[in-house]
């Protein structure tokens, strides 16, 4: 990992896990390979340095999201889209086997988010590929790429408000039409602090402040409990 990390708590996705693992080993035959595939994957990931413990999330089935969420229904998209064969088995490996922890009423994205902002910024680290997981401050390693890097708050802030900007086809929440990452930088490159993300951001709305309002609140990942996404003033 890294020297500069030093020592930090491990923050798994287990849901990116749980497809991961589980569609590299999708034969009905194959269980306890599934089964023993995860496990040395996770093993892997905690004997990396500088991680000296570890908490795993996984998602269950009630989201706060589905109530927030009147302009198109949230993750509609994915009704009907095909999981692992061995999904709920892994799922149960994980909580059983790792004490991960199945997260109700919102996300484990959120656990995770959580998790992070009660801990010094250095001290933790999230293992996912999930490029959501970026708008949280810290380390990050993407076990895919085996790669380290880390997030300022500042670089938080504005990847939450780029997403603002192109929404999230994945989970169903809209952005601005015609506007894609590259275009959403060049929009934010010259904004400093939050207050001028989100003026800038307000601009590209038109003044719908309801509607930038739902998108941020589907979109923002929690930093503690309960809390649900607010604008900040806009300046007079």
């Amino acid at each position: 990992m890294s020297k500069s990390m030093n020592k930090a708590k491990a923050l798994i996705d287990g849901d990116i896990l749980v497809y991961r693992i589980g569609f590299s080993v999708n034969d009905p035959e194959d269980e306890k390979f599934a089964i023993a595939r995860m496990g040395n994957f996770v093993q892997n990931l905690l004997e990396l340095d500088d991680i000296d413990s570890y908490t795993g999330f996984i998602t269950g089935k009630s989201n706060y999201r589905q109530d927030i969420a009147t302009e198109q229904e949230y993750k509609a998209n994915r009704k009907g889209v095909r999981r692992p064969i061995h999904y709920d088995t892994l799922r149960s490996y994980l909580m059983s086997k790792w004490c991960f922890e199945l997260i109700e009423g919102q996300e484990a994205d959120d656990a995770i988010g959580i998790a992070a902002y009660a801990l010094p910024e250095n001290k933790s680290c999230i293992m996912s590929i999930d490029k959501d997981l970026d708008m949280i401050r810290g380390w990050h390693y993407n076990f895919v790429k085996q790669a380290l890097y880390h997030v300022t708050e500042e670089e938080a802030i504005k990847n939450f408000y780029m997403q603002i900007l192109t929404g999230d086809r994945v989970d169903n929440i809209p952005g601005l039409k015609g506007i894609g990452p590259k275009k959403a930088e060049k929009i934010l490159k010259d904004c400093i602090g939050e207050q001028q993300f989100f003026e800038t951001v307000l601009e590209k709305y038109e003044g719908d402040i309801d509607k930038l309002t739902e998108r941020g609140r589907l979109l923002w990942i929690r930093r503690q409990e309960n809390q649900l996404w607010k604008p900040p003033n806009i300046s007079q």
